[in-house]
């Protein structure tokens, strides 16, 4: 399985989602103290069956939260973000050339989350 790697940034704590690969599956936000970032862990953990919404179709249908948002940024690339019950980002991907394989991203999170370790990179 995955894990989850906690480390400090100048600002705060962060953590990546990792593969047993050691790709990067998914990346947080950064939060203020280390207990708000485990925090965001377990909500990853317990969100991360979430259904999809896929805003690159036209005429979508927006679904409740939580839910994995799929979208092209301003590169058109394919991403996703994890949004929260109550609507936080509680993580995100990296930009894929392909829908499937941004797709195959939100299928590794849902497969690595729940039972990934979490470990803390010292400095």
């Amino acid at each position: 399985m995955g894990k989850f790697v906690i480390r400090e940034v100048k600002t705060g704590f962060k953590f990546n989602l990792k593969a047993n690969n050691g790709e990067i599956i998914a990346v947080s936000e950064i939060y203020a103290g280390e207990d708000a970032c485990r925090n965001g862990i377990e909500s990853v953990r317990k969100n991360c069956t979430a259904n999809i919404e896929d805003q690159t179709v036209e005429g979508y249908e927006p679904l409740k939260h939580p839910k994995y948002e799929v979208y092209l940024d301003k590169a058109g690339e394919y991403r996703f973000r994890l949004k929260a019950r109550n609507g936080e980002i509680i993580a995100v991907g990296e930009g894929y050339k392909a829908k499937a394989s941004c797709m195959n991203g939100i299928d590794s999170i849902r497969r690595n989350a729940p039972e990934a370790a979490v470990v803390k990179e010292e400095a």
